[in-house]
């Protein structure tokens, strides 16, 4: 069950004491309480656990500071929609907002190889008006021989360049709870001149573990890889473990299923999903082109297959773009033959911009047809 409190809710006032106090009082039930903060207002959330089938949904609505309470009955406990299209989406981290009704893009380097690289990366984003980057330090890889990534020794500068270069927000993979550590410690010391989207890969969505101990943080946002060989459920089940610790600020990226059947590109693209999720969730939906295709082969008009996947996503309504972008490809550590140019870059926003506007006409169709919401 969740107890929706009215907007704004000052949890110093004398509504929210009376209504935290009854909740607690409940015998046989755990509340957990989260914070949505939307771009207008916040909206307080308190989930109760245990034996709610019987508790009085009225007798709780009731209650001063109550705006609505929702009876759930099935999976996503706490990043579910519940049928209840009225659940505010969404949070705020170090000034870039994420939501189902917005998109942010996240280009950058799969890996960081050198500090002239990651300098060239991000004075191109802040020339083309982007604040947010990818930034790869740990890389878990399949071959034990291969480049694992520099760790903690790259984040200072990583971090010093992005504060140069206004970038607010890095997406940064981490494969143990020790990465987490040092990424704090290293922002930290640095006066924290950016921020870190904490990023769960592919390998690592089923240990529970790590996304129990990823979830026990607040500190920062996390962005969560689906599982290239598990089933679309037990995917959102690993994003709700984060949730259940008490950490919600969670998005949900799609980087395309291992299957024989992917070919030509690296993995089977599953971007027809975006809209699923939304609808089965609040999280807002990420999409990751490059690891989807994994090359820059292109179609006889010359646009790449990773600016096609990337349009059929957005255009879908996905919310985040993560994106391979490399300034000398060829000496890459990782996944140089999928990064697109530096100066492939304005064109590549423009063509995601592209598709934004398409999707958002085909949003104002509902409205000319009065198509309602399900």
């Amino acid at each position: 069950m969740i107890v929706i409190l009215n907007p704004n809710t000052d949890e110093s006032s004398e509504e929210f004491k009376e209504t935290w106090d009854y909740l607690n009082s409940l015998e046989n039930i755990r509340t957990q309480k989260h914070i949505v903060q939307g771009k207008f207002q916040s909206l307080t959330e308190i989930y109760l656990f245990g034996d709610t089938a019987a508790l009085s949904k009225e007798a709780i609505e009731v209650l001063p500071a109550v705006d609505r309470v929702v009876r759930i009955s099935q999976e996503y406990r706490i990043l579910g929609r519940h049928k209840d299209n009225k659940l505010s989406t969404g949070f705020n981290y170090n000034g870039v907002h994420f939501d189902q009704d917005n998109l942010n893009i996240f280009a950058g380097l799969c890996a960081v190889d050198n500090k002239e690289h990651v300098e060239k990366m991000m004075k191109a984003l802040k020339e083309n008006g982007q604040v947010c980057t990818r930034m790869g330090a740990y890389k878990p890889r399949t071959n034990p021989y291969s480049f694992q990534g520099h760790g903690k020794t790259c984040l200072p500068y990583v971090f010093e360049l992005a504060g140069k270069y206004s970038i607010k927000v890095i997406a940064m993979e981490i494969t143990h709870e020790s990465h987490v550590d040092e990424i704090d410690n290293a922002l930290e010391k640095m006066g924290r001149p950016t921020g870190v989207m904490l990023q769960i890969g592919t390998r690592n969505i089923q240990n529970f573990e790590l996304l129990k101990v990823i979830g026990r943080q607040n500190e920062y946002p996390v962005l969560l890889k689906r599982g290239f060989g598990i089933t679309l459920n037990e995917s959102l089940n690993a994003a709700e473990y984060l949730a259940s610790e008490g950490n919600a600020n969670v998005v949900f990226c799609l980087r395309g299923m291992k299957t024989s059947f992917s070919e030509p590109h690296r993995n089977m693209v599953d971007f027809s999903v975006v809209p699923a999720i939304k609808r089965l969730t609040r999280m807002p939906v990420c999409i990751d082109p490059s690891h989807s295709v994994g090359s820059r082969e292109a179609d006889p008009k010359g646009i790449l297959d990773v600016f096609h996947a990337t349009a059929q996503g957005v255009i879908a309504g996905a919310n985040m773009v993560l994106v391979d972008f490399h300034p000398n490809p060829v000496k890459a550590l990782v996944d140089g033959p999928q990064a697109l140019l530096l100066e492939e870059l304005p064109r590549f926003l423009e063509d995601v911009q592209i598709a934004r506007e398409a999707y958002e006409k085909r949003v104002k169709l509902l409205d000319k047809y009065k198509v309602k919401s399900v």
